[in-house]
């Protein structure tokens, strides 16, 4: 294997999962805001912020070590996307749900780029990355499956909030 093609791909990888956690920010600050009949998922939300940044942290940490930068484009471009993909779904008379769905694809696509960063890392010798990409990939994976079990409730709670004629998603 060209060890030039791996390392390029590997930054490349890195540059793309650091513009995807501003996303996912960005979807999470639209999203906390209209979660107060949903605690549970609001206080995960909260939580899972806060390792964002960290992962954010963690990739500046290796693309720094690889003498490279993230792209501030991509990083702006995704934010901006996150932000609008989140207010499209608070005009929806079931945001919540829809907010559910779309968090569990994301969880797991962000799961699968760390995969990926970890192959590449091996592939490319850059072993000191593995157990920082490790760390971001069990977040991942936890949040998936938090958001996994809580789907039928906050489907049960929706339910029951329309049914008496409350707010339901927000």
């Amino acid at each position: 294997m060209d060890q030039d093609t791996v390392r390029h791909m590997f930054i490349v990888g890195l540059r793309d999962a650091h513009a995807v956690e501003h996303q996912a920010l960005g979807i999470m600050d639209r999203q906390i805001e209209h979660l107060a009949q949903y605690t549970e998922v609001e206080a995960r939300l909260r939580s899972h912020r806060g390792e964002t940044e960290r992962q954010i942290e963690r990739l500046e940490g290796i693309l720094d070590a690889l003498g490279d930068s993230p792209s501030a484009i991509k990083d702006a471009a995704l934010k901006f996307g996150g932000s609008v993909a989140a207010l499209s779904h608070a005009l929806a008379p079931d945001e919540v749900i829809k907010n559910s769905l779309a968090n569990y694809a994301f969880e797991n696509y962000e799961a699968a780029a760390y995969k990926a960063l970890i192959a590449m890392a091996r592939a490319g010798g850059f072993e000191a990355a593995i157990p920082v990409l490790e760390e971001s990939l069990r977040e991942e994976l936890a949040m998936a499956t938090f958001l996994d079990e809580m789907l039928p409730r906050v489907i049960d709670r929706f339910l029951a909030l329309r049914s008496r004629g409350e707010q339901a998603s927000h």
